[in-house]
Parts: C-alpha cells; sequence; structure tokens
C-alpha cells in the first residue's frame, strides 16, 4: 500500500461515491461512506476546541471540492469555555498551490486562522490508501 494525503483520498473517495449514485450501486455507496468515515474519525480535528469534531458534508463535496462543518469551542482569559462559533470549511483544488481554503462563520479571536493551519495539516497528512 501507498501512502497518500488526505485531501486526494477524500476527493477520490467523493467523486466515486458521486459515480456510484449515478449508477445505482448502492453496495458500493455505502462502501466507500464507510472509508470516508473511518477517514474523517481517525484524523479530522477534534479536541483542542473541535469539541463536537468534524463533519464532512456529501451533498455539497465533489471531486473538487471538500465541505467540512465544524465548531469551535472557545475559552476566556481564565480558561473557562465561555461559547461556541459554527464554521463550514471549504476546500477547493488549486493548480499552484495543491488547495485553497475558506472558512465560514465568525472570525472570534482571529479562530479562522486557527482553523485554517489545523485544516492544512490535516488535509496534508499521508495515511495509507486502502
Amino acid at each position: 500500500m501507498s501512502k497518500e494525503v488526505i485531501y486526494k483520498i477524500l476527493a477520490s473517495l467523493i467523486d466515486a461515491r458521486i459515480t456510484c449514485i449515478e449508477k445505482g450501486n448502492l453496495e458500493e455507496i455505502e462502501n466507500h461512506e464507510n472509508s470516508i468515515e473511518r477517514i474523517m474519525k481517525e484524523n479530522a480535528p477534534s479536541g483542542a476546541g473541535f469539541d463536537s469534531g468534524t463533519g464532512l458534508l456529501y451533498k455539497e463535496s465533489t471531486g473538487e471540492k471538500l465541505v467540512f462543518n465544524t465548531s469551535f469551542h472557545h475559552m476566556n482569559e481564565v480558561g473557562f469555555y465561555d461559547g461556541w462559533t459554527e464554521h463550514t470549511v471549504i476546500c477547493t483544488s488549486s493548480l499552484a498551490f495543491d488547495f485553497n481554503l475558506r472558512i465560514t462563520g465568525r472570525d472570534r479571536n482571529d479562530i479562522k486562522e486557527y482553523i485554517a493551519e489545523t485544516f492544512e495539516y490535516f488535509l496534508h497528512t499521508q495515511i495509507e490508501r486502502n
């Protein structure tokens, strides 16, 4: 088996899933979704502020665009949790830079920069491709 970066694996699985939907291949749809869920569970941002985890939005994602939903649990200056912000992270392909990220939602405490850094690391992580 060879290693490949997560964003490429997810994009190819999403693309294959869409093809299976178009062809009505229900068994393979489930196989692709199981692979996606395993990758997300084992690698996607979770904890350390991403206390509700991260999900991949199947209906909005394609082989050219991955769309994730996440929340960030903020702390105040004395270390107590004091609220959440909701975010959508959109990863689109780029010929020059692998991918581009766009983060939606409120930029409380400049959190979008941290979210971008966290997702860049996640999406560039190399894992075994099954």
